[in-house]
């Protein structure tokens, strides 16, 4: 079986959206795919490109070929660069100023999130150590 990945295009009439897919080369334009790996929106400025980099890669490496399109989207997300050997691929995906905002609130979550687990393992070490130390004094006043 001859795999591609190619777009599967959604939306509106005049408003194409498109899903980055993977699927049989005989397979219709729009019709069942093997899986999703990722979203083309070409409509925003900038335009908005997501693909899950460990699929791509993955599939890249059982013998999938990219469309034209794909391939440039996967050029720009670094994940050819990336297949090909290169350590230091970086991707070139312009990103908005609202999903900037979106990321940096998310790592501050994420970044509180840690610090509570750090916290709480702290703690229960603690109370571990304290426990230890309290059977360790009353065998100590038994002997």
């Amino acid at each position: 079986m001859a795999v591609r990945i190619r777009l599967k295009r959604m939306g509106k009439i005049h408003a194409p959206a498109y899903r980055v897919v993977v699927v049989d080369s005989r397979k219709k334009r729009d019709g069942r795919v093997i899986e999703e790996i990722g979203v083309y929106d070409a409509q925003p400025d900038p335009s908005v490109i997501r693909i899950d980099s460990e699929r791509a890669q993955y599939w890249l490496g059982v013998g999938a070929q990219p469309s034209d399109q794909v391939r440039n989207l996967l050029v720009l997300t670094g994940d050819i660069a990336k297949f090909n050997g290169k350590a230091d691929a970086v991707s070139r995906v312009r990103v908005s100023d609202a999903d900037k905002a979106a990321q940096a609130a998310q790592a501050v979550k994420d970044a509180e999130a840690e610090a509570e687990k750090s916290k709480a393992a702290a703690s229960a070490k603690k109370a571990e150590e304290e426990a230890a130390a309290a059977k360790a004094s009353e065998e100590a006043e038994e002997a």
